[in-house]
């Protein structure tokens, strides 16, 4: 990253998003990290589809359909998942406005669950978590988080703990959230520099 000329750091811009448009920076950005990711060969990690039913669609011109009433399936699991040199993948991205704590309900016990049983399967598991107030985008081990919310009796988790649990991505303007650089230091030391 690029820092200004006196010194100062220069942080990804922040973007102010409604509620439902929350994440969608970050998400813009794990995907550009995922196609660099798949360009270069280096992993396959994709997008998980969320599972609609539609029930309406408008046809206002013969060329332009507008889906305008439809609800989830099932719930989904998490985010992303796929293959890193044999390793199966699985997170979780959330972004938070918060500038003290990320709230608990963030996350979905289904999601919990989920998490936990791929890790019992031999997973790489992680959660990826933006504060946008800061800029700063963490990557925190899954079990370790959900071990954290079943236990610490709150409603959300302070900013405090994942300067203190989590690892900060680093941005980078090819690979805006390169977790694979995480995933080499904790799960492939010996090629942690590849």
């Amino acid at each position: 990253m690029v820092n200004y000329p006196d010194g100062r750091k220069a942080r990804p811009a922040e973007h102010k998003t409604g509620a439902g448009g929350r994440g969608m920076e970050l998400e813009k950005e794990i995907n550009l990290t995922n196609s660099y990711y798949l360009d270069t060969d280096r992993a396959v990690i994709h997008k998980k589809p969320t599972p609609v039913t539609i029930v309406k669609v408008d046809y206002p011109m013969r060329t332009a359909a507008k889906i305008t009433e439809a609800y989830f399936k099932v719930p989904s699991t998490t985010d992303y998942n796929g293959i890193y040199r044999g390793k199966y993948l699985d997170f979780e991205a959330k972004e938070c406005a918060s500038k003290t704590s990320f709230p608990i309900k963030s996350i979905h016990e289904h999601q919990i669950r989920h998490l936990d049983s791929v890790i019992r399967h031999g997973a790489i598991a992680f959660v990826i978590v933006r504060f946008t107030v800061y800029g700063e985008t963490y990557y925190v081990d899954a079990g370790e988080m959900n071990s954290y919310i079943r236990t610490c009796g709150r409603s959300s988790i302070p900013y405090k703990w994942f300067q203190e649990h989590g690892i900060l991505i680093p941005y980078n303007y090819v690979k805006p959230v390169d977790y694979l650089q995480i995933v080499d230091q904790r799960f492939f030391k010996e090629n942690a520099n590849d």
